[in-house]
């Protein structure tokens, strides 16, 4: 099928090595025909995130970002129209107008579809070329104390006391916690199960379905602190039967995330809190306490229900606190792995992990002396 040049030549030469040109990429496979990218960006996006079979949330965020942060640039022009430098035009002002998180979710997202563009033989390269482009650098989110948590839970009311230890010290996810049912707890083993999600999208609904990922669904053994908090609750708010809902509204209601969210900014504020933690951030206080107990890395995986070693480790933090105790410890553990045996056998040492021993440091002693 014969086809025109995209442009004019003022020589018989020109236009030679331009068919030359043209035949070498067809030889070797690398032709794309210009029609077939002639399809407008907004249409082939929106067809991109139909075909995906996304999470309702995730389907939600990727058709606000292409709403709001790529169509206003990209929706009016054909895929094959799409260079590299218009994706670098259009970062810079995107950084210029908005957060650097949501830039880099949109950048993602862009090149997502642009990958798939040139899997379909719409054009020859992916125009984002951006390195690091698509990493997001989110601030590092603050961490309560045990005194703040149980500060917040103290002045949430009875209601969603519950659910404010749950998040902290069972490392629970929002979603999780409101789609949280009696028969998912165990009394007798100090447990209970997750197994459902529901995440509430901007309209208001609530999604039920699995959680966030396959590690998601996973049995918590509780702290024997939340026994009596779990007890009460299941006598004074949950629904009744064992498909009952643990957390309901005032009234009965399906637990909303405004109507709490305005609750738990009061509270937040009059324990002491800064204006930016959220209610996620007592998940992130659970993971960080649980980690500095010294377990291994695995367990905290299986608690926190996580499938990938990085995101665990975002609350592997080290302080030097955490770094005196366990100094401390080793210091102990080998003094008593040292000290010759006493008659009648050897003596054996109960060892406590991050608990400073008042014998202090081989420095310290010296110092004394």
């Amino acid at each position: 099928m014969l086809r025109p040049a995209p442009d004019t030549y003022e020589t018989k030469r020109d236009a030679e090595v331009f068919l030359a040109q043209i035949q070498a990429d067809q030889t070797r496979g690398d032709w794309i025909d210009p029609a077939d990218g002639e399809v407008l960006f907004a249409e082939y996006a929106t067809r991109w995130i139909d075909e995906r079979g996304l999470a309702p949330t995730t389907d939600e965020l990727y058709r606000r970002l292409l709403r709001l942060h790529l169509e206003p640039t990209f929706g009016a022009l054909y895929v094959n129209a799409i260079s590299p430098a218009r994706v670098r035009s259009w970062r810079a002002e995107r950084l210029r107008a908005t957060g650097r998180t949501t830039v880099a979710k949109s950048y993602r997202l862009l090149k997502a579809i642009m990958e798939t563009a040139a899997d379909d033989n719409m054009i020859r390269k992916n125009p984002c070329r951006i390195r690091g482009a698509g990493r997001e650098e989110a601030d590092e989110r603050p961490v309560a104390t045990v005194a703040q948590v149980f500060a917040v839970a103290d002045v949430i009311g009875l209601r969603w006391r519950l659910m404010v230890l749950l998040g902290a010290f069972a490392s629970m996810r929002p979603e999780e916690l409101a789609e949280l049912r009696r028969g998912d707890i165990d009394l007798d083993a100090g447990s209970l199960w997750v197994r459902r999600a529901a995440p509430e999208l901007n309209t208001g609904h609530r999604v039920i379905g699995d959680p966030k990922s396959r590690a998601g669904k996973r049995e918590i053994a509780l702290p024997a602190f939340l026994y009596e908090d779990l007890r009460r609750h299941l006598e004074w708010f949950a629904e009744p039967g064992s498909d009952g809902l643990v957390f309901v509204g005032e009234k009965g209601a399906a637990l909303r995330g405004t109507t709490f969210g305005r609750k738990w900014r009061r509270a937040r504020d009059q324990a002491g809190l800064p204006e930016g933690f959220r209610f996620y951030d007592l998940r992130h206080t659970g993971n960080t306490l649980a980690a500095d107990t010294g377990a291994k890395l695995k367990d905290l995986m299986v608690r926190a229900g996580q499938s990938s070693e990085k995101a665990q480790l975002i609350y592997q933090h080290s302080t030097k606190e955490h770094q005196r105790r366990l100094a401390a410890d080793i210091d102990h553990d080998v003094r008593r792995q040292t000290q010759p045996p006493q008659q009648g056998g050897s003596r054996s040492a109960t060892i406590h992990p991050f608990v400073p021993r008042p014998s202090g440091s081989g420095t310290q002693r010296a110092r004394r002396r």
